[in-house]
């Protein structure tokens, strides 16, 4: 991010326009939406700026900027479509302790102007530091359609009903009482009574709101899916907005962690396969110790949380604390790491069930049905295997697996940073140390790339 987005209080303040042509009027459309004291410096302005001065609504000098005409200025726009007179009055303009901005020279540019969408007094920006003004444009026209006009006239009735809504306790009660105010009472209200029957609503709302007794905590425990942001359902997103604590796992996508809300309070209870972990135990009591003191609490796992996420242990403790809770279900790795290769889990005539397995649990290499498995076309989606894949070779090959079994192993599923190893169950060990993954990967047994293409480049030359 070269460009920090900030909000900037210019009411009362100067901010000053060098330029008469089209450049400065696409500038000043904008600013006149704002409270500050406009100046223009232009020895042949546009009639329209003729027009906004002689309304008052800015002051013109019709001349060209000299120096110390930028003083005490908050901003300054280059704006004169001329390269030379423009480097000139910008360097004035810093000389006088201006932030400037020459127009259409994003390396010139102390600061840029974004793409604005106005609800007065709610202003969504619109960013994309000169790289791709025709993308910005596009959001701007979404947002446009999807934000009601009337959003900022609640907005701005709220307001003066910051200082009463202080009766309510900090944090999730006055939350609460906005979210009821914004997304029903409000809207109601204007489209019932108008503008006049907001006042009475909100103080109906208000006193049902200091009527209720503390909310008690509640938990989802949610499915982040295989990492891919894209991939996550809009109920987890939702419960990610939400949140007052997010405890999740280390795998985890950074990009997903960036969707929970700013205050809440991030937890990383991550545990690593044979590495330094935090305990179940004291998971469980993170989870029951922040519901018990009136926190959504979203326990954030990697994939679905029903498939290899002990999900009965937490669940079980939240039983016991008397804690509500709700399921999030998300995409598990299995699925995501078979669209990656293109292939389905089952097919007919081929495997009519499917089997998800792990490759190690709390006491070492998981046992299964070897005998079951190693025969022809089964199916199988192992999580956990890439450090048990020399004993799942072995005990398959004892009970009768074909050494040439297709075994593909999918390494960050869904995510950008992805590999696909297509190997067999003969060269399994031998090809996973070659690749040398660092990443969560999960096998899947019986089942090779549709596209050849997808596989490892070096372990395919190996193959040939």
């Amino acid at each position: 991010m070269q460009h920090f987005p900030i909000f900037l209080a210019v009411a009362g303040r100067r901010i000053v326009v060098s330029g008469g042509g089209e450049a400065a009027l696409a500038k000043l459309r904008l600013l006149l939406k704002t409270e500050a004291h406009l100046t223009v410096f232009a020895a042949d302005p546009a009639q329209e700026i003729v027009d906004w001065a002689a309304q008052g609504k800015l002051t013109l000098a019709r001349r060209a900027l000299a120096a110390g005409d930028a003083l005490c200025a908050a901003l300054f726009y280059a704006a004169n479509e001329d390269d030379a007179e423009d480097a000139r009055v910008t360097r004035l303009a810093q000389a006088d302790g201006a932030l400037t901005n020459w127009v259409d020279n994003l390396g010139q540019s102390q600061f840029i102007t974004p793409a604005i969408v106005d609800r007065d007094p709610v202003t969504v920006a619109i960013g994309t530091e000169g790289a791709a003004p025709v993308l910005a444009r596009a959001i701007k026209s979404d947002l446009e359609a999807r934000l009601p006009v009337q959003l900022g006239l609640l907005a701005r009735i709220g307001k003066t009903f910051r200082k009463a809504v202080e009766a309510l306790p900090m944090g999730r009660p006055r939350r609460d009482f906005w979210s009821d105010y914004y997304f029903k009472t409000g809207p109601e209200a204007l489209s019932q009574e108008g503008e006049a029957g907001i006042q009475t609503r909100l103080d109906a709302l208000l006193s049902d709101h200091l009527s209720r007794d503390s909310q008690p905590g509640r938990v989802a425990l949610v499915g982040a899916g295989p990492g891919d942001p894209e991939l996550l359902t809009l109920k987890a997103r939702r419960a990610l907005d939400e949140a007052d604590v997010v405890i999740y796992d280390r795998l985890v996508a950074p990009e997903i962690l960036e969707l929970a809300r700013r205050e809440a309070l991030m937890i990383n209870a991550g545990k690593e396969g044979f590495g330094p972990s935090m305990s179940q135990d004291e998971i469980c009591r993170l989870i029951v110790e922040h519901a018990a003191q009136g926190a959504y609490v979203v326990r954030l796992k990697s994939g679905d949380p029903t498939v290899y996420g002990r999900l009965d242990e937490e669940v079980d403790a939240l039983d016991a604390a008397g804690v509500a809770w709700s399921i999030i279900p998300g995409i598990t790795a299995a699925s995501a790491a078979a669209a990656g290769i293109g292939q389905s889990l089952t097919k007919r005539d081929r495997n009519s069930a499917l089997r998800f397995l792990t490759g190690h649990d709390v006491k070492g290499f998981a046992e299964h049905d070897w005998r079951g498995l190693a025969r022809p076309g089964e199916v199988a989606a192992i999580y956990m295997a890439k450090k048990g894949a020399r004993f799942l070779q072995g005990r398959l090959l004892m009970h009768g697996a074909a050494p040439n079994t297709p075994v593909t192993m999918v390494e960050n599923a869904s995510r950008a940073d992805g590999q696909t190893l297509a190997t067999t169950l003969a060269r399994l060990p031998a090809d996973i140390d070659a690749a040398n993954m660092s990443g969560p990967a999960i096998l899947l047994y019986g089942l090779a790339p549709r596209d050849a293409a997808l596989a490892l480049p070096q372990l395919q030359k190996d193959q040939a």
